[in-house]
Parts: structure tokens; C-alpha cells; sequence
């Protein structure tokens, strides 16, 4: 799994590679990477979250397998399992933003600042085709 900085996730969004934010459709809508497109790995009930089970599919539906794609979430913990899913299912260069929306941890135990956190661009409004509701 190839993991990136939010310094190379934000490069990237610049040259047009897909942003894939992996969090729940609420947690999109309070803020997110400008252009990025909401698919959940992970899905909110009343008893918790559950694996959403239609993940893949509608990933495959909507991105090509042979082309970069950025994945994201709060902290680093769904981007890092989508990451997983997507190149099990053949996506051949999938690259996770660990430190998420918020933030995480590097592989010491260091604090990481995430996007928001870091002041970056964020993105409150979206387009229709953006939507988890609208993708699947």
C-alpha cells in the first residue's frame, strides 16, 4: 500500500487525480477535499458502523482500475482497509492519505495533521455526482 502526505494528496488533486473520500455521507457533507467523491467503505446504523457491502462495486462503477486514485477518511483507518479492498479487487495504484481529514498517526506514533487541520482548502458543497446517494 502506497501511503501519501496531504502536501502529495493536495499536488495531486491539482493535476486532476480522483479524490475518494471513504467516510460516512454525513461526515462528507460537513467538509471535504474540493472535487472529491464520496463512496463509504463503512456505513452508519443505529447499531454502529457496518461494512458497506456494495463498496467495490460501486467504486468499479464510477473509477477506472488502471488510473491513481487518492483515498481518504477521518484519521486513517477506513482509508487504510478501502485501500486494501480496491487493490484486491485490481485498482493498480491506490494511494492512501493516512492522516485523514482530521488527522492520524505516522508509523512512530507521532501525531499527523489531516486536511482540515492544516488549513487546507475545503470543500462544503457538492455537486450531485459527487454523492454517495447520487453514485449508487
Amino acid at each position: 500500500m502506497a501511503v501519501i502526505t496531504t502536501d502529495q494528496a493536495e499536488e495531486l488533486n491539482d493535476e486532476g487525480i480522483s479524490i475518494l473520500d471513504v467516510r460516512t455521507p454525513e461526515e462528507f457533507s460537513d467538509g471535504h477535499i474540493p472535487g472529491a467523491l464520496n463512496i463509504p467503505v463503512a456505513l452508519k446504523q443505529e447499531q454502529g458502523m457496518i461494512p458497506n457491502q456494495d463498496f467495490v462495486t460501486v467504486v468499479e462503477q464510477h473509477l477506472q482500475k488502471d488510473k491513481p486514485l487518492v483515498v481518504y477518511c477521518k484519521a486513517g483507518g477506513r482509508s487504510a482497509r478501502a485501500t486494501a479492498q480496491l487493490q484486491g479487487a485490481g485498482f493498480i495504484e491506490v494511494l492512501d492519505m493516512n492522516a485523514g481529514w482530521e488527522g492520524g498517526r505516522d508509523p512512530f506514533g507521532e501525531p499527523l495533521l489531516g486536511w482540515s487541520a492544516e488549513g487546507r482548502e475545503v470543500e462544503t458543497d457538492a455537486l450531485p455526482e459527487q454523492l454517495y446517494e447520487t453514485l449508487k
